[in-house]
Order: structure tokens, then C-alpha cells, then sequence
């Protein structure tokens, strides 16, 4: 039994991965990732595998950035967390006050937590009690998408459209308000009705903006949301952008709301905060959200809610550098110019495939959409599992292969990463 081999059975004798179909996992030759360099995954036993999923799309400068290196270092020189429930963290403040400044939020305040899900729920427990803080009766439903995805917690997994194995929880979910996917054309407009006609009910409306990701990538354009957004205000109705996915560059522009023309009463921010060092999130409030909560000490208006490690001074300090970093290497430059590359790439030599339906991408969230032939093909896991033998690390959300570089990613690296997907494609779907 080779290094590979042996770690992968000591890895199933002890790990629940998520997502995961444990009895098959070592079937399916998982990667057991060692250490990293640079774009590059490497694992036990030396092999190099180019990282185009951002290890599931929270890594944005690349593995082992020696200036967050540096700021993980010196933070863990001061203090590694110190609890933010009744007391403050030096770091978390210079965090939220460098955040205040780029987050298209009215008045910034920031909620911290360890995930995306975690930030999701906070944003809909603050809904909820702003309206009975204000003393409104009834503002007790939320309006979401079809196709929308936004955590496995019970809160968030009921305002996502269900999916990935889900529906056994539906006892647990609460029901939603559901308006069409972003596949459908006129999603928007019937969202717009859906609030004018139930905006006495609605705590909040709940919206990816510009790309819906779990779902495959699907894409609504940037100008069609403003409607949305107008008739949240007209109704009185609070805006959740859930921004966990399409946060810090990812699009082109550091959040998609920028070019939506949204500016949310609560926004959900993680994945990509941290750089993919450690786990964080925030749930952002506007002042007048925020301010809803002020009050007698210890009375009824408190958000009574909090993690244990929001906040951690770890995480903050890698988050600062990194947005730093981001600003001082002008990423989103170089996001839109290798998004320009790969989608002239992907339509030369990918689009054109027999095997491809469509393909989607705005700014580095790219989804292939494959078109198997028939049912129970496996194409995607199959089109993926075929790059990583070629040393390209994909990911398969069905038969929809995702393409996540990072936003440093180089032009001959989008290259490789477009010739490899192409040569995958042509092996399974030869005769």
C-alpha cells in the first residue's frame, strides 16, 4: 500500500466529510493535500495539483501568502481570541472599521461568526426581531429564490431552494415565499410582485446577487435588480444580500451589490473575508437595522445571539492584511482582465463541444454546464476526477463543472486550466 493509499484509509477510519458519500469515498481517489505553494496543492505523495476551486472558493491570493503568513504570525504574538460578548478585541475594531469603508452597507455594523451559514442565520434572527423591536405584528415570512443556496442550518436551508440531499430536513424548515431561479428570465419581476403583494408579511427578501453559485452559476444581469431593490424600499421591506459566495472580488467588483446598485439593510459575508486562512464571517447591519436593537441594558430589544468564537483576533488580523493586499496588488484588475481571457478561451475551445450545454461565468465564478446524453452518465463527477489526474483540481456541482480560480490567478495558469477541462470533456465523452 502506497503513502496515498494509507492515508486515505486512516483518513476514512476517522473523518465525516461533508458532502460526502463516506461508503464510496475511497473509491473516488480523493486528494489528500500535504502542503501547499503558491496556486498549488501538493499532496502525500508529492504530486501537484493546480487549485481552479479555491478549495471551494474561499482561497482568493493563493496558498501560503507570506504577507498573511506574517499578520497570522504577529497577531499570535498579542492575543490568539478573546471573547466579544460584553468586551471588545483591538484587531476585530481596526477589521470592522477597514470593512465600514468598502461595504456597500449604509452605516456599517459587523456581527462576526466562524461561516457563511452561521451569517445567513444571524441576518434572518436579526429580521425577524427588527420588525417586533419596532413593534410591527406580522412581519414574520421571508421571500427567497428557487435555485438559491445559503447554508445547511435549519434557518438557512429553509430559505435555500432545497437540493443536495435535503429534503429529508423539510420538517425542520420553515416555509418561504418562493420566486423562480435565475434561469428564468423574468424571476425578478415576478419577486418585484411577490413584495408588493405580500409586503405586509415580510420580514425580509433574501437574494444572491448577480450569480446564484451552488446552483451551477446561473447568471441574472446586474441591471435587473435594481427593480428588486426599489421595491424593497417602497414596502418597507428588508433587503438581505447574501454575498458569501460572489464577496471579495470574485465578480470583478470587491462585492457584486457594487454593480447591482444594491445597497442592503443586512449582508451576508464570508468564504473568501479571510483569504481562506481561517473560518469567518459577519453579518453586516445597516445603522437603521442596528439601531432598532438599542435600548435598556438587559431588556427585550437585545439581540440575544453570539458565538463563541466570533470575532477571533486570528482570523481579523488575516482578514485586514488580506483586504489590504487586495487594494495595494489591484486584484480586481487582474480579475477582470484573466475573466475576459478565460470566457474568449471557453468559448473557442469548450463552448463549441457537443458534450457542453452552456457555459456561464461572471468575473472568476465560471460553471460548464455539461450535456450528458442520458441519465445516472456521471459526467460532471467523471469530466472533474479526469482534470485532477491531469493535475487541475475541478469540482462538480452535477453535471455542472466549476471553475474557481484564484483571483491572482495568471494567464498561463487560465490556459491550463481551460486546456485540461477541454481534454476531460473529449475523454468522457468520447465513443
Amino acid at each position: 500500500m502506497d503513502d496515498h493509499a494509507r492515508w486515505v484509509s486512516r483518513d476514512a477510519a476517522v473523518v465525516w466529510h461533508g458532502f460526502t458519500q463516506m461508503a464510496s469515498y475511497s473509491d473516488n481517489a480523493p486528494v489528500v493535500v500535504e502542503r501547499a505553494e503558491g496556486s498549488d496543492l501538493i499532496d502525500v505523495d508529492g504530486k501537484r495539483y493546480l487549485d481552479a476551486i479555491s478549495s471551494l472558493w474561499v482561497t482568493t491570493l493563493g496558498h501560503r501568502v507570506p504577507e498573511l503568513d506574517a499578520a497570522l504570525a504577529e497577531q499570535a504574538g498579542r492575543v490568539a481570541h478573546s471573547t466579544l460578548l460584553g468586551n471588545g478585541n483591538r484587531v476585530v475594531i481596526e477589521l470592522a472599521e477597514a470593512l465600514a469603508d468598502v461595504v456597500p452597507v449604509d452605516a456599517p455594523h459587523f456581527l462576526f461568526a466562524s461561516d457563511g451559514a452561521a451569517a445567513v442565520e444571524q441576518a434572518l434572527k436579526i429580521a425577524f426581531q427588527y420588525w417586533a423591536n419596532r413593534g410591527v405584528a406580522g412581519r414574520t415570512t421571508y421571500l427567497a429564490f428557487g435555485g438559491a443556496y445559503h447554508g445547511d442550518t435549519v434557518g438557512s436551508l429553509s430559505v435555500g431552494a432545497g437540493g443536495f440531499g435535503t429534503d429529508l430536513f423539510d420538517p425542520l424548515r420553515f416555509p418561504v415565499l418562493r420566486a423562480p431561479d435565475f434561469a428564468e428570465p423574468d424571476c425578478i419581476d415576478v419577486a418585484v410582485a411577490m413584495v408588493r403583494e405580500h409586503a405586509s408579511s415580510l420580514a425580509a427578501v433574501v437574494v444572491e446577487p448577480l450569480v446564484q453559485g451552488a446552483a451551477g452559476m446561473q447568471l441574472r444581469p446586474a441591471s435587473s435588480f435594481a427593480a428588486l431593490a426599489r421595491a424593497c424600499a417602497d414596502h418597507d421591506v428588508l433587503l438581505i444580500c447574501d454575498e458569501v459566495a460572489t464577496g471579495f472580488g470574485r465578480t470583478g467588483t470587491l462585492f457584486a451589490s457594487e454593480q447591482c446598485g444594491l445597497r442592503a439593510d443586512l449582508m451576508c459575508i464570508g468564504k473568501g473575508l479571510t483569504g481562506g486562512y481561517l473560518p469567518m464571517s459577519a453579518t453586516v447591519a445597516s445603522q437603521r437595522v442596528h439601531d432598532a436593537f438599542l435600548g435598556p441594558d438587559l431588556s427585550e430589544k437585545t439581540f440575544y445571539h453570539g458565538h463563541s468564537f466570533s470575532g477571533n483576533a486570528l482570523a481579523a488580523a488575516v482578514a485586514l492584511r488580506h483586504l489590504e493586499l487586495i487594494r495595494e496588488w489591484d486584484v480586481l484588475a487582474n480579475v477582470r482582465a484573466r475573466s475576459a481571457q478565460l470566457q474568449s478561451l471557453l468559448d473557442a475551445r469548450v463552448a463549441p463541444m457537443s458534450a457542453v450545454r452552456e457555459v456561464r461565468l461572471q468575473g472568476l465564478m465560471c460553471g460548464v454546464e455539461l450535456a450528458p446524453p442520458r441519465d445516472g452518465l456521471r459526467w460532471g463527477r467523471r469530466v472533474c476526477a479526469a482534470a485532477v489526474d491531469r493535475g487541475v483540481l475541478l469540482r462538480p456541482l452535477g453535471d455542472v463543472v466549476v471553475l474557481m480560480p484564484h483571483l491572482t490567478v495568471t494567464e498561463e495558469q487560465v490556459t491550463r486550466i481551460v486546456d485540461v477541462l477541454a481534454e476531460a470533456i473529449d475523454e468522457i465523452s468520447s465513443p
